[in-house]
């Protein structure tokens, strides 16, 4: 039976302030609150709001056959909880209708999937985290910043425990293969991956309102007899885009909307359903390996990390923050840790880029990629000063090394010896439970003869007042 696989991206950029090198050393805050709080503000209001109150009638109008995914960047949700934390309250009503899937992701949105594993783990654990804290569910499939995935990201994600990883379903990877079945990973063999269909994604989040489109316009019932004909083995739909396609790429007077709330009725009429992203993993088996050498992505025609990483302003930037990683790692002073999220966020170097694009891209406050590289590099500049203050860049990386090393062993024998502390403490209650039994036992048999005791007192009490009476 064909099934949709529909997931949502929910991420904001978080806007650097302009900062100039004469500020460096004197001023360690960074960003532009106005512009932050207006972005966050306009997207709530033109895109999240009314996109999740329509995916959450068309829950109420077709229960369990609707389902739909979701993730948050960690730096999202903050930005959420400052400006719009309606949002925030209204997903956790989708999530109550069971008909809601949260995926896992790095918190910052960032890049450091490609170059420092251990930043990488502790940045999806925390965003873990934070999925657990909102939502009371523990996330069992990852999806990678801007969906970048190759074999080794997909052997790290198998390694922290996930059963499946998101990605896009590019063309000069699958060659004659197809997106429409699940693959595993040749490193991992138990992680399995879902491959994001490029044109029916598009279709909607890029081409919806392009009156110049051939597909012009698009109506549900023709989007569904288009998977309808896909061959009949070709099973898995996978349609991933950002959720402010919903308002803001297309807006809501484009009727987009409209077009979704038709989906699961043409759907049903067509006997296809809809899947979680986690409930494809567990019932479905993979058909074959997928080697991913190269790290691929969702954006541009390339579907690679050229966008962040494609020019050598870009490189020098990526190098020189990552240059720190550790360093932050150790320090771990929360002023420094939140800058350090921040300032991971993709949409960073992404400014930077020289590429064309058929997507525009929206520079905010830069003039150019060469005014958005000087600028960041000014606070990359003083942040890095910061981060010397706290853990001096003179001790050689050997040294380093063994204290990462240390932090790490400590690390793991904490962990070892809290759960040695369950396993007795569960032992300890199995073994006790016998003796409370008892002793419950014992007390409710004296309470009982006690009791017993009383009443024979009151009875022998009772008759000796009759006799008495009698004898009178």
């Amino acid at each position: 039976m064909k099934t949709i696989c529909l997931y949502f991206e929910i991420h904001q950029i978080t806007h650097l302030k302009r900062y100039r090198f004469f500020d460096i050393g004197t001023d360690h805050y960074y960003y532009d609150d106005y512009e932050n709080e207006r972005r966050i503000a306009e997207v709530a209001e033109k895109s999240y709001m009314p996109a999740l109150n329509a995916l959450l009638d068309m829950i109420h109008r077709h229960g369990q056959q609707f389902r739909v995914a979701f993730s948050l960047s960690g730096v999202c949700v903050e930005q959420l909880e400052n400006h719009a934390p309606q949002v925030l309250s209204k997903l956790q009503e989708l999530n109550d209708t069971g008909c809601v899937e949260f995926l896992a992701e790095p918190y910052s949105h960032g890049l450091s999937s490609l170059v420092n594993v251990e930043s990488f783990a502790a940045e999806v654990k925390r965003q873990c985290a934070l999925m657990h804290e909102y939502f009371g569910k523990q996330p069992q499939v990852l999806r990678n910043s801007s969906l970048i995935y190759n074999d080794e990201i997909g052997y790290q994600a198998a390694k922290m425990g996930f059963k499946g990883m998101i990605t896009e379903g590019a063309k000069h990877v699958l060659g004659w293969k197809s997106p429409h079945y699940l693959y595993n990973n040749p490193l991992a063999p138990n992680l399995k991956l879902l491959l994001r269909d490029i044109a029916l994604s598009d279709d909607i989040s890029l081409r919806f309102n392009d009156h110049s489109w051939s597909g012009y316009p698009l109506f549900a019932d023709h989007f569904v007899d288009e998977i309808a004909a896909l061959p009949e083995r070709e099973e898995v739909i996978n349609i991933f885009m950002e959720l402010s396609a919903l308002g803001m790429a297309q807006p809501l007077d484009s009727n987009i909307l409209e077009f979704f709330k038709a989906l699961p009725d043409c759907a049903t009429a067509r006997q296809i359903v809809f899947a979680t992203p986690s409930e494809l993993c567990t019932n479905r088996k993979p058909v074959d390996h997928l080697s991913v050498p190269d790290s691929l992505s969702w954006v541009d025609e390339e579907r690679d990390v050229s966008p962040w990483l494609g020019n050598p302003m870009q490189q020098e930037a990526f190098d020189k923050l990552y240059s720190v990683a550790d360093r932050v790692r150790i320090a771990n002073d929360p002023r420094i840790n939140q800058d350090w999220d921040y300032l991971q966020a993709s949409n960073n170097f992404r400014f930077m880029t020289t590429k064309p694009s058929l997507v525009g891209i929206d520079r905010g406050i830069y003039d150019s990629a060469f005014d958005a590289f000087t600028n960041y590099m000014n606070i990359l500049g003083d942040f890095i000063n910061r981060v010397n203050s706290l853990y001096p860049a003179d001790i050689d990386n050997d040294e380093l090394e063994n204290l990462l090393t240390m932090i790490k062993n400590q690390g793991d024998e904490i962990e070892i010896k809290d759960k040695e502390i369950i396993r007795l403490q569960a032992k300890i209650e199995k073994l006790e439970a016998p003796k409370r039994k008892a002793t419950r036992h014992t007390v409710s048999s004296e309470k009982s003869a006690a009791k017993q005791a009383d009443d024979t007192h009151s009875t022998t009490k009772g008759k000796r007042a009759t006799t008495h009476q009698t004898e009178k």
